[in-house]
């Protein structure tokens, strides 16, 4: 059995314009070629598709039955077809990302809808991990893409392009004993509770862990339900707060009197210069290029 596209096409078309001539018109062909591809189709398949006795063909049970099938399988030949162009121009079978365990707030799903629209077959596998994990996945070629908090020393083999900034602001419930004060001491947030956000390794960047006593999480989301919960104080992103306006009448933003943190920390996109990029991460690193170039 030898089926080509081409006669899965005028089989369709044929049946959905109710004879060989309106189809052939259709397709822009001769009525003999329609038929005659019909009656090759039929000879492949040892099937009678159309009966013939009347002025217009009929189609039979037979050809009724698979031509529900003939549309999805035509679908999945044009895309068949598509994605082997696009491996042939440079795609990646599929593209790997992961995102550090604290940045899964950030929108970056906005990115994969780029790369949806853009490469509609491609498949997209995303992870999250602790910075250092995610930084292995790279170096070991597990993932080709990460979305990773700014890093103090580079590797060698690191390249990267930078994402955004985030601002975070210390915050406590309303109910909680430190939204009670105008200006919270320093000695104040020793002694109260934080509720830390940080990748499941050990490491806690110490910038962001001020109290003796204090509890840790991956993500911002389950840090702030246990903050509305009155667990205890910690350091969301400020636009966080901005889309919930809910949170916003939760939560009260905490004035520090000694001292003033630094909350604010740039996000990248890495990758690693000796992992060889498809065309999807090639394509996302320059639509992020091109974001700084016209956001400037």
């Amino acid at each position: 059995m030898n089926i080509n596209q081409e006669q899965l096409t005028i089989f369709k078309t044929v049946i959905e314009n109710g004879s060989f001539s309106a189809a052939a018109r259709k397709l822009g062909k001769v009525p003999s070629a329609v038929s005659m591809s019909i009656a090759q189709l039929e000879i492949d398949l040892n099937i009678n598709l159309f009966e013939r006795s009347g002025r217009e063909p009929t189609p039979t049970l037979q050809a009724l039955t698979l031509y529900e099938k003939t549309e999805q399988l035509l679908i999945e030949m044009n895309q068949w077809k598509q994605q082997a162009n696009a491996l042939s121009t440079g795609l990646e079978s599929s593209l790997n990302i992961v995102i550090v365990s604290e940045l899964l707030h950030i929108h970056w799903t906005d990115y994969i809808a780029q790369l949806e629209q853009k490469f509609p077959e491609l498949q997209i596998n995303i992870y999250s991990a602790p910075q250092e994990d995610a930084l292995q996945l790279l170096m070991n070629q597990s993932a080709q893409l990460a979305l990773m908090f700014e890093r103090e020393h580079l590797q060698s083999s690191e390249q990267f392009v930078e994402l955004k900034r985030i601002s975070l602001v210390p915050v406590a419930a309303w109910e909680h004993p430190l939204a009670q004060s105008e200006q919270v001491s320093f000695e104040q947030i020793l002694q109260s509770r934080q509720i830390v956000v940080a990748s499941r390794d050990r490491h806690i960047r110490p910038e962001l862990l001020y109290s003796k006593k204090y509890w840790r999480t991956d993500n911002h989301h389950s840090a702030c339900t246990m903050i509305l919960q009155q667990l205890g104080w910690g350091v969301l992103p400020s636009d966080m707060l901005d889309e919930n306006p809910i949170f916003k009448k939760q939560l009260k933003i905490l004035n520090f009197s000694d001292f003033t943190p630094r909350f604010e920390y740039y996000v990248d996109l890495v990758w690693s210069r000796e992992n060889a990029l498809g065309a999807a991460a090639r394509f996302l690193i320059d639509h992020i290029r091109n974001q700084r170039i016209y956001t400037k």
